[in-house]
This record gives C-alpha cells, sequence and structure tokens, in this order.
C-alpha cells in the first residue's frame, strides 16, 4: 500500500507540471496574439510573418540543429510536409489579416471550433469512426460558428470571414499534424516557420515599412514568444493525458478578451459570447467522447500554432 502511495506521487506531481506548462503556453500563445494585433496595425501581414519568422528560429535553430540534418530535409511524407506548411502559413496570415479591424476574442473564438472541424475532417479523410453522438457535437459546434460569424448582409465582414476560413486550415493543418505524428516536432514547425518565411518575404515587397530599433525588437520578440508557447504546451503534453489538457485551450478566449479589453478597449458582442459558449460546450463534449471511445485523446487534436 505505501509503495503504491510513493509510485503513484510522482505522476500526480508530473500531471501537475504539464497543467501548469499548458496555462502558460495557453498564455504566452494569447499574449502573442495582442502583440500581433498591435504589430499588424502598423505593419502589414507579410512583414510581420516574416520577421516573426525570423524570431522564431532564434528559438527553433539549436533545436534543429540537435536532432540533426536527415529528420529535416529528409522528412516522412514531404508532398505532406508541403502541404501542412501551406495550411499553417494560411492560418497565421488569415489570423492577423483578421485581427487587424476584430477583436482578439472574436477571433478566437473561430479558432477554437478548430478540432470540431478536425473530428470532421479526419471522418472523410481519414476514415476515423465518429458515432452519432459525436456527430451532434459537430453540427452543434458548426450552429456556434454560425451564430458568431453573424451571415447576414449588414454584419458580415471580410475580417470574420478571413477568421473563418483561417480556422479551416487550422483545422487542416492539425489533420495533416496526426497523418504525419512520427516527424518530430521540432521539424514540423520548422518546416511551416520557413514556409512563413518564404511568405512573409514574398508578400512584404511592395509593403516593406523600415521598422524602428523597438519595433523590430517586437517583431522578433513576437516569434520568440509563439515558439516558446508551443515548445511549452508540447512538453506539457508529453508530462500530461492530452485529455486533461485540451480544455484548458479554452483559457486562451479567456485571455484574448482580458488582452483586448486592456490593450484595444474591445469586448466580444454578446453574439459572438453565445457562439463562443455553443463551441465550447460542443468542443467539451468531443473530447469527453473520445476519451469514453479511444480511451485517450491523440495528442495532435490538442490546438497548437504559431499565431
Amino acid at each position: 500500500m505505501t509503495a503504491r502511495i510513493h509510485s503513484a506521487a510522482p505522476l500526480v506531481g508530473t500531471v501537475t507540471l504539464g497543467v501548469v506548462l499548458m496555462l502558460v503556453g495557453d498564455f504566452l500563445f494569447a499574449l502573442n496574439d495582442a502583440m500581433g494585433k498591435w504589430l499588424v496595425a502598423s505593419f502589414s501581414v507579410g512583414q510581420v510573418l516574416f520577421i516573426r519568422s525570423l524570431g522564431a528560429f532564434l528559438i527553433l535553430g539549436p533545436l534543429l540543429l540537435r536532432q540533426g540534418k536527415v529528420d529535416l530535409f529528409r522528412p516522412e511524407r514531404p508532398g505532406l510536409q508541403i502541404l501542412r506548411a501551406v495550411f499553417a502559413t494560411a492560418d497565421t496570415g488569415l489570423f492577423y489579416a483578421a485581427v487587424v479591424n476584430m477583436p482578439l476574442a472574436d477571433v478566437m473564438t473561430f479558432y477554437m471550433a478548430g478540432p470540431i472541424y478536425v473530428a470532421a475532417i479526419s471522418h472523410v479523410f481519414l476514415g476515423e469512426k465518429v458515432g452519432w453522438r459525436r456527430w451532434l457535437a459537430i453540427i452543434v459546434g458548426f450552429v456556434g460558428v454560425v451564430v458568431a460569424l453573424q451571415p447576414s448582409s449588414a454584419s458580415l465582414s471580410l475580417s470574420s470571414l478571413f477568421a473563418f476560413f483561417g480556422s479551416l486550415t487550422f483545422a487542416m493543418s492539425l489533420v495533416l499534424a496526426r497523418v504525419l505524428r512520427k516527424t518530430s516536432d521540432a521539424t514540423l514547425v520548422g518546416w511551416q516557420t520557413l514556409a512563413a518565411l518564404l511568405a512573409g518575404a514574398a508578400f512584404s515587397v511592395t509593403t516593406w515599412v523600415t521598422p524602428s530599433a523597438l519595433d523590430l525588437g517586437a517583431l522578433l520578440l513576437l516569434g520568440i514568444v509563439s515558439c516558446s508557447a508551443h515548445m511549452l504546451i508540447t512538453r506539457a503534453l508529453k508530462l500530461a493525458p492530452a485529455s486533461t489538457l485540451a480544455p484548458l485551450q479554452y483559457t486562451l478566449l479567456l485571455w484574448a478578451a482580458v488582452f483586448g479589453f486592456m490593450f484595444f478597449g474591445n469586448l466580444p458582442t454578446p453574439q459572438v459570447l453565445l457562439g463562443a459558449v455553443i463551441i465550447i460546450v460542443a468542443g467539451l463534449f468531443l473530447f469527453h467522447r473520445q476519451k469514453v471511445v479511444d480511451d485517450g485523446v491523440p495528442p495532435k487534436t490538442v490546438p497548437r500554432t504559431l499565431h
């Protein structure tokens, strides 16, 4: 009995550490999103992508060098690696395009529907079994998205469409990450960061604004913060079950609302809040059913992005 208690204690401590790292990682992602919204007010999306990617490589560089060239330049299924990098770049670019004119919490509401899209896409393209309960949750989640989107001719905006399509590309990048689960995390992020660097360089040619030393530091810090957040969440997933950590992602919505109000004076509209509640309830039910059916949520289902 005593031996069992002693053997369980480190496990409890490890799970607790995983939860803490997940919460800190989500906080850093929300902070990164707020920084991005502030920076795209002065610089084009392409320029933000370009310099932010340079900052991310300050963290990724040592990790990529340590794992060797083979994993980076000869990854599994390179065609899918490129496709995932394209989706991840589109996801980030559309996110920044959306937050130019939309409150952070509004944009994040759309992205919180990512796991709902993943469940539907995985059934269609990966042949994963989805029972009637999860299909019901998927439909409810879509209803939440429609509520948040406010699809009337008077309220539907280009920014909300950016957020919607950005959340779809985000979901596609998650699905492809599940297909490429044997690829190291550093390689996955390295490819998508390189793609963002190249896309940013191409789109910023005609819109380049020479940043001040302070702005350059902030742009580089954007990449450092986002990459650090990603690494923290990756580490958290190795310490605690994904089914425990997945619901914590919704703290992103809380931080987005807090930062949006503190720094930009924005508050989500009642309709967006209602849509967010519907999406969260549907998402939590999906996580619950996946745990019941599959006895655990695959790590790649937990959203991890480099917004």
